[in-house]
């Protein structure tokens, strides 16, 4: 008899896992089975706010394979709208409702990969059901939220809460479809992903297209109108809203697994090792934004949920069952994204994590350009530098600026995953051409200064 695979989750990591598995195994002894409770499997949840603002313009563009793709030509059963509910590791099964149909489905496993992401943060006040408030977690979340835009009467205010990457993106799109959009962050600065210096520089670019930003703000509750959100209640006054998006962040959705004793790390994800086996735990995998993993800098577990990770997450666990072998080696934290037309990228450790960490170190903010000064559409660019005392080893970069500034930070990526020291980096051989770069690239002349900030700490 075939052994059974069963997958929890139709997105990234799943698919990924599901996929792996089946090209290493034959069709005749492995089963594999997909629960995933939406309407759509291998969609990129990234790319929703695009969607949302217009400049994707078919949600069908974000799907990068369709239920029907893994059961032609995988011959993976997948059961859309099927939402577990439970999982008896004693009895080796999985419980899941089926919320098209009605009714209860139980399907024993022999390997299981539990890979059902990440859930929003949301507060007691977002839970009281009333109509325009939306999350943006998934492809139905994204459809759900359309709709809502595009349904008479038309929203023309909106709070976005939140300003992390979705608040931000948020916030872009709905500026882009027409609405006065507010964003409330109770922080001092919104991109808490960048240390402060940085992210004014953000705040500005989304204020100069029109975002008004409430920043040192809570919200406490929300006001209604004929059971429609009509304002946000804020311990700073109330503020108009048609619609209010939440961009307060996520956390592992791990409720399924601690139910069913699954390990939790510190970070709140399941504790799992390098080749994706959830520990202590045979025949169980876990992949994906619902996983704790390793910060290759800091050496802490932590939660980084990311497409990219769990893309990589699940490709290895798949591997891994299908009778291969592959590890996971940890992240660092890498990411861009952008503001209308600033860019933002981001890798390491921010100098709060530096400091948690136990690490001493010098910052250092450079001012340059992406093109030379005398090349058309020179615009400015800032890049900051972590480098711990005295070694010199980077330990963190953020990159804020216009055309060519977010994906520099993959040169900087590639520096830190390899422990290169800002000393090393002066020396990088990278591309040079006045409609690329300045002679000096941006990214040599930050590890210079950071080389002459740690001779300075020295003295």
């Amino acid at each position: 008899m075939a052994e059974r695979l069963i997958v929890i989750g139709g997105d990234a990591a799943g698919m990924s896992a599901a996929s792996q598995a089946r090209r290493r195994r034959g069709r005749n002894d492995l089963e594999i089975v997909a629960f995933e409770r939406g309407h759509f499997t291998s969609y990129s949840a990234c790319g929703i706010p695009y969607w949302i603002g217009g400049l994707v313009p078919e949600r069908d563009q974000l799907i990068a394979r369709a239920p029907q793709t893994f059961r032609d030509e995988y011959d993976i059963d997948v059961r859309l709208q099927h939402e577990v509910t439970a999982i008896d590791l004693g009895r080796r099964e999985v419980v899941a409702r089926d919320l098209a149909g009605g009714g209860e489905v139980r399907a024993g496993f022999d390997t299981l990969v539990y890979a059902v992401g990440a859930t929003p943060r949301l507060p007691d006040w977002a839970r009281s059901g009333v109509a325009g408030v939306f999350g943006v977690q998934t492809l139905d979340d994204g459809a759900a939220l359309r709709d809502w835009l595009e349904a008479e009467p038309r929203p023309r205010r909106a709070v976005v809460v939140g300003g992390g990457y979705i608040g931000v993106e948020m916030a872009e799109a709905l500026v882009q479809r027409g609405l006065d959009v507010t964003l409330v962050e109770r922080g001092e600065q919104p991109m808490s992903t960048v240390d402060d210096d940085m992210a004014v520089l953000v705040a500005a670019a989304m204020r100069g297209v029109g975002i008004e930003i409430r920043t040192g703000v809570e919200v406490t509750g929300l006001t209604e109108q004929d059971g429609r959100v009509s304002a946000v209640v804020t311990d700073d006054g109330p503020l108009p809203a048609d619609v209010v998006v939440l961009g307060l962040g996520v956390r592992p959705n791990t409720a399924l697994a601690e139910a069913a004793g699954l390990p939790l790390g510190p970070s709140g994800g399941v504790q799992v090792d390098r080749r994706m086996r959830v520990l202590g735990v045979p025949g169980v995998w876990a992949a994906g934004d619902c996983v704790e993993t390793l910060h290759r800098v800091s050496g802490l577990p932590v939660h980084v949920p990311l497409g990219t990770h769990a893309n990589k997450q699940g490709r290895v666990a798949g591997i891994n069952i299908g009778g291969g072998y592959a590890t996971f080696p940890g992240v660092i934290g890498t990411a861009v994204t952008k503001v209308c037309e600033l860019e933002v990228g981001r890798t390491g450790l921010r100098e709060r994590d530096a400091h948690a960490a136990g690490f001493e170190f010098v910052s250092v903010v450079i001012e340059s350009t992406n093109r030379a000064g005398y090349y058309p559409g020179a615009r400015p660019m800032t890049v900051k530098l972590i480098a711990e005392r005295p070694s010199g080893r980077l330990l963190g970069a953020q990159i804020v600026g216009w055309s060519e500034a977010a994906k520099r930070i993959d040169a900087l990526a590639v520096a830190l995953w390899n422990g290169m020291t800002v000393d090393d980096m002066t020396a990088l051989d990278l591309g040079y051409a006045p409609p690329y770069a300045p002679v000096w690239d941006p990214v040599l002349v930050a590890a210079r200064t950071a080389v002459d900030a740690l001779a300075a700490h020295s003295r």
